[in-house]
């Protein structure tokens, strides 16, 4: 199995670099897990509590359960991954089957921050994009998928998301074996990932 990590502040393209990795390979050849499903479950708390989270801080993510899961399809055996909901910011009781493929994608903005999972990749790859394209896309992505309005994702950016991205996130760039800039309108650089990857597979 050949693992991938993406990794790229929140809004960078990670998820359209990821799409265009995937369309590249026959159906069912690749198989994706995303960080956002190991999100910790916080029905304890209020739903106003749990909209307070920062989600952008590496602790607010279940790194054993996801590194105990990669593993296990590492080793050809099927996972159950967790369903987050960013409207209740809560586990869902349902879970997502995903079995072992030849390629493994990794995809979060906080995937490069924890050595044990770094350590199980064989490509990291980290997705580049400027500041103010990202908040344009947060701002479209919060309003139109996650039930905040604009002052909302805004407080929230300035709050948490870009100090976040400046201690956490910006400096795992060092790690990257491939930087991708302009996220998922790089073609180019997104082909030579996949060339990559198929020679590597061969």
């Amino acid at each position: 199995m050949l693992i991938i990590g993406i990794a790229g502040g929140t809004g960078s393209g990670k998820t359209t670099v990821v799409r265009k990795i995937r369309e590249q390979f026959p159906k069912g050849e690749v198989a994706i897990i995303t960080h956002d499903s190991y999100y910790f479950d916080s029905s304890e708390l209020s739903l106003e509590e749990r909209r307070l989270k920062n989600f952008d801080h590496p602790d607010s993510i279940e790194f054993e359960l996801m590194i105990e899961h990669i593993n296990k399809l590492k080793n050809g055996e099927s996972i159950k991954e967790p369903i987050y909901s960013f409207i209740t910011c809560t586990r869902a009781e349902k879970t997502k089957y995903v079995e072992p493929k030849e390629v493994l994608i990794i995809e979060g903005i906080l995937c490069l921050t924890n050595k044990d999972l770094r350590d199980l990749m064989d490509i990291k790859v980290f997705v580049d994009c400027d500041s103010d394209l990202r908040l344009s896309r947060v701002i479209r992505r919060d309003m139109q998928e996650r039930g905040r309005n604009v002052e909302q994702v805004l407080k929230r950016y300035e709050e948490t998301v870009r100090p976040s991205h400046i201690q956490f996130i910006e400096p795992t760039k060092r790690f990257a074996d491939i930087i991708v800039p302009q996220g998922g309108k790089n073609l180019v650089a997104i082909q030579i990932l996949t060339n990559h990857i198929n020679q590597t597979l061969k």
